[in-house]
């Protein structure tokens, strides 16, 4: 099974990116999907009424949803295995951007609007710094010297990533990202997956540095998937 993780600022365009993935590889890989929020989300609804694809959604409460999908992304990939899902998809709510929530064995896609300003990529560095490719939306909304001077800033945090620009909607322009999926290995072994980063620092376990997916390997506030919806509230 492939994993593919998609993150990005809300209203990037993510669910539309990920359509596109999910309508070129559903007769091929039968695709599973995971979508990560913080209160209320439901593209797994639309994503599963329109493809008839396998989907689940949970919800962080006060936990970071970056934080929470590592909590989760064990048991979420024995879930899409047991399906015998050819790819696991997992969205990030993609609210903290100082945090990098790509992992060893993944493909790791940023979506980025090209509307949000060109010194944004600045602003989301840590998102984009460890991604394999940048997929810039909304480009039919800017002029052309816009699209190159955010072509040129995304360049500026990451110079060798592969940036891919589009209208999400219609699917232009998506080909190289497909042939990168394509490419992609399937996952060798669950249990030597890590973050590709080191998290900022803070309170939680994987604040402060423990890679290890899966909630067995953490303390404190955990959430295993099939308890992910009781939300965390503190104190």
């Amino acid at each position: 099974m492939k994993l593919i993780m998609v993150a990005g600022p809300p209203s990037a365009g993510k669910t539309a990116v990920i359509r596109q993935i999910i309508k070129k590889f559903n007769k091929s890989d039968k695709p599973a999907y995971l979508k990560i929020d913080v209160v209320r989300a439901f593209e797994d609804e639309e994503l599963r009424e329109e493809f008839g694809i396998h989907t689940r959604k949970v919800y962080s409460g006060d936990l970071c949803p970056d934080h929470m999908g590592i909590m989760i992304l064990q048991d979420a990939i024995q879930w899409a295995e047991g399906l015998k899902a050819g790819m696991l998809i997992v969205e990030s709510a993609g609210l903290c951007l100082r945090c990098t929530p790509y992992t060893t064995q993944s493909y790791g896609i940023a979506v980025l609007p090209a509307v949000s300003g060109s010194n944004s990529p600045l602003k989301m560095a840590p998102l984009i710094a460890l991604a394999d490719s940048a997929v810039v939306t909304k480009t039919d909304l800017v002029a052309q010297v816009e699209k190159e001077v955010f072509r040129e800033c995304i360049r500026s945090v990451i110079p060798a990533i592969d940036i891919i620009e589009t209208n999400a909607i219609q699917g232009t322009g998506l080909r190289f990202l497909f042939q990168a999926i394509a490419k992609q290995p399937e996952i060798s072994d669950v249990k030597t997956i890590t973050l590709r980063g080191t998290p900022p620092l803070g309170v939680c376990t994987i604040c402060v540095g423990k890679k290890e997916i899966g909630w067995q390997h953490h303390f404190g506030v955990i959430r295993p998937l099939e308890e992910a919806d009781n939300i965390y509230r503190g104190d």
